[in-house]
């Protein structure tokens, strides 16, 4: 685990938030510390995607608080996210299709003071080589591994501190997921803290240094990931029965 030094990268508080008047989650609290993996699971509807939404400011939180390095972030729009240090990796990949892999590097590179964009592509080659390899190639005409390889590699042109990966391994073959957690890890301890939502409970949590059990909208277990891996209440919540008790291991 993870130790702490200096407070968490970030502090979620008593957040509620939703689209419109829908309410998806109720009063969340989750810490995601400097370098560490933070790992949230739950079942289909429970609040997982709402979540980094509310994060990134596409949804809009009606209570409690969110801050990133003691500073809050609470509603911001999405580009002031983005500059403060936190990606997002939506699910279903969202990469333009009809631009080449180096055009949507480019897209996705932010100018500011920090390293260059050859800097930067340099390093998603190098953990990419096959976006390399296929740099002049349409974004359509690469496969689904390929694809999310160019979603994270673009969400890395941002120079985050925070990466937040939505579903990374949906819709994968077992051996380009295995490559996807890999590379996680790699971030990870090159100094990229990650907030990690994922259907694969397994290997997320052989991955993670600690995890959030969401359903119906609220955290129902939270605790080391590899205490949470062997707890009962897990699959409670995936198959449906669990009592409303908040556990914390």
């Amino acid at each position: 685990m993870t130790l702490t030094k200096s407070g968490p990268l970030l502090r979620i508080a008593g957040l509620s938030s939703g689209y419109g008047r829908v309410g998806v989650l109720e009063n969340i609290d989750i810490e995601v510390d400097p370098n560490e993996i933070v790992v949230v699971l739950g079942p289909n509807g429970a609040g997982k995607t709402t979540l980094l939404n509310s994060i990134s400011g596409v949804a809009r939180p009606s209570a409690g608080s969110i801050t990133f390095e003691g500073r809050d972030i609470t509603g911001m729009r999405p580009e002031q996210v983005v500059r403060l240090g936190i990606t997002h990796c939506p699910e279903g990949r969202q990469i333009f299709q009809r631009l080449t892999v180096e055009e949507n590097l480019v897209a996705a590179h932010i100018r500011r003071a920090g390293r260059s964009f050859e800097a930067l592509r340099a390093e998603a080659f190098d953990l990419f080589p096959v976006l390399k390899e296929r740099r002049n190639s349409m974004a359509s005409r690469m496969s689904g591994g390929q694809q999310q390889m160019l979603a994270i590699g673009r969400a890395l042109m941002a120079e985050p501190k925070l990466l937040m990966l939505d579903e990374p391994s949906l819709g994968l073959a077992p051996k380009i997921v295995h490559q996807i957690f890999r590379i996680i890890l790699d971030l990870s301890r090159n100094g990229i803290s990650i907030l990690l939502v994922e259907q694969n409970v397994q290997l997320a949590l052989e991955c993670g240094d600690y995890a959030y059990l969401l359903n119906t909208g609220k955290v129902k277990l939270h605790g080391p990931a590899q205490e949470i891996a062997e707890h009962s209440a897990l699959s409670e919540h995936y198959l449906g029965g669990a009592n409303e008790t908040i556990l914390h291991v």
